[in-house]
């Protein structure tokens, strides 16, 4: 299911690139670290025709990926932002040829594309959703669930968590947190839909404490092994009855077409930021949707501007499962669009607005701005 009908070319003035800092809602905890401020760049396309918003998803430190803020604003402002800059005029679907010399990097790719998408977007007056494809206008919302401080903790949180209304919990896990903690909410709360994220946090030797975790019906395991470990992936799959979904292992399209052929699992979460953007993701989507695997939209604990787009791409026919895209309320008192996203029966809705259908506050914008650069032409 290709983009039917691509965006319109914009005529490319500049870029705006501004490293946030938002205060997050309780402290974020995975088996990699703690976060209680998310450390996030945001960037405006100047054009012709009006500007246009992205989001680079990296985090502060390298733990999640190779990716990091300091390293990502370096590489915009150094070498990717100015390689569109000298193109001048150039469509979308254009964005990820010009920037292809340029190896990895793919979240700050992904942040460049969406900011011009969404400056063509509104210059044609299209929503998002529309052009990726969308064939829903609202998509379940499922919560991500960081390690607390003990199993009871755990219980709590995942209560206020189904009181609000989300429509499935997956719960972080890493060694000595694991069947103990999975168990607890298993029976707490009896079948709710769960599934459990290891975040590459466990090794083959490992093989048999995640084999008991199928006594507990999960929807799947994400990433138990290192992302580079598709081969050792798919011996982890023929040992458990719980479907194996890859979350880091899928940077691009190839990758994921790699993972099928070797069985190393059988759900695909898709992150447009970690695949290099959503164009990327949809042709993951539409991979995965002829092979009839089932795909999911993960998070990154994004902003109002990449909340929208992944609300946009869970739109999509293949997205069958629950995906991350929460309210904006489950990380943030305060998000930097004027519309934050918001619950309602267990759903998000997608925004039909122009582009990515949502406005920045320029007021919060600027009162989360640690660091601003613009560059032009």
């Amino acid at each position: 299911m290709p983009i039917a009908s691509p965006a319109a070319s914009v005529a490319l003035e500049g870029f705006e690139l501004r490293v946030l800092h938002l205060p997050l809602v309780s402290p974020f905890t995975t088996s990699f670290g703690t976060e209680t401020v998310r450390e996030v760049i945001v960037v405006k396309a100047m054009t012709d025709g009006g500007e246009g918003w992205g989001e680079i998803v990296t985090g502060a430190a390298p733990l999640y990926s190779s990716e990091y803020t300091q390293g990502a604003w370096d590489v915009a402002l150094r070498f990717l932002a100015p390689a569109l800059l000298d193109h001048r005029t150039l469509a979308p679907e254009e964005v990820a040829g010009v920037l292809a010399p340029f190896i990895g990097h793919r979240m700050v790719k992904a942040g460049l594309e969406l900011a011009v998408l969404d400056a063509a977007l509104r210059s044609e007056g299209r929503a998002m959703g529309e052009y990726l494809g969308a064939v829903r206008d609202r998509v379940p919302s499922g919560v991500s669930v960081g390690i607390q401080r003990d199993p009871a903790a755990l219980v709590d949180a995942v209560a206020d968590y189904l009181d609000e209304g989300y429509a499935r919990i997956k719960i972080k896990i890493k060694p000595g947190r694991d069947v103990g903690d999975t168990a607890a909410v298993r029976d707490a709360f009896g079948t709710i839909p769960l599934q459990v994220d290891a975040n590459s946090a466990y090794t083959l030797a490992d093989a048999d404490t995640l084999a008991e975790l199928d006594r507990f019906d999960l929807l799947l395991i994400e990433q138990p092994l290192q992302e580079d470990d598709l081969v050792a992936h798919a011996t982890l799959a023929r040992r458990l009855k719980t479907p194996v979904c890859l979350d880091e292992s899928i940077v691009s399209a190839k990758a994921a077409a790699d993972a099928l052929a070797l069985g190393s699992a059988s759900i695909v979460n898709i992150k447009a930021g970690r695949v290099g953007g959503y164009l990327e993701a949809v042709a993951i989507h539409d991979l995965c949707r002829d092979a009839g695997i089932p795909v999911w939209c993960g998070g990154m604990l994004e902003t109002g501007i990449g909340r929208a787009a992944n609300a946009a791409l869970s739109a999509l026919p293949g997205f069958t499962l629950t995906g991350d895209v929460s309210a904006s309320d489950r990380f943030y008192t305060r998000d930097i669009v004027t519309a934050p996203a918001v619950l309602e029966d267990g759903h998000v809705r997608v925004p039909t607005g122009h582009g990515l259908g949502v406005e920045i506050d320029p007021v919060a914008l600027d009162d989360f701005t640690v660091a601003r650069e613009t560059l032009t032409r």
